[in-house]
């Protein structure tokens, strides 16, 4: 896995959202409620840039068509099927990191 520094992030444990580019993928940064995520930032029920979206009940809600997915896992709703690239964040010296599998991580898992 490779870890990325992600600039501009300010912990001050206000709700936010923000779209990032990092090893090649739109990976979305999320505040909630004092813990961080990262999740893929399109919707994968009609493509939707979930930027645009907010944060209930544990949940990314995309502005599109209200779809929900899980801040921890991705995870749609109920019903839904579907599920969002999640990642792992690290706070390292006050700095923010997000782990993505490089191609070989994925090999070698195997």
């Amino acid at each position: 896995m490779k870890w990325y520094p992600i600039p501009g992030i300010d912990l001050n444990g206000l709700p936010f959202i923000k779209k990032v580019k990092v090893g090649g993928k739109s990976i979305l940064i999320i505040g909630y409620e004092n813990d961080l995520y990262a999740l893929g930032s399109t919707c994968p029920h009609a493509g939707a840039e979930l930027s645009g979206g907010w944060c209930k009940d544990g949940k990314l809600v995309c502005p599109f068509h209200r779809y929900t997915y899980n801040l921890q896992t991705g995870k749609g709703s109920p019903g839904q099927n579907d599920y969002i690239d999640s990642y792992p964040v690290e706070i390292r010296a006050g700095e923010v990191y997000v782990g993505i599998e490089t191609f070989c991580d994925i090999v070698f898992k195997r």
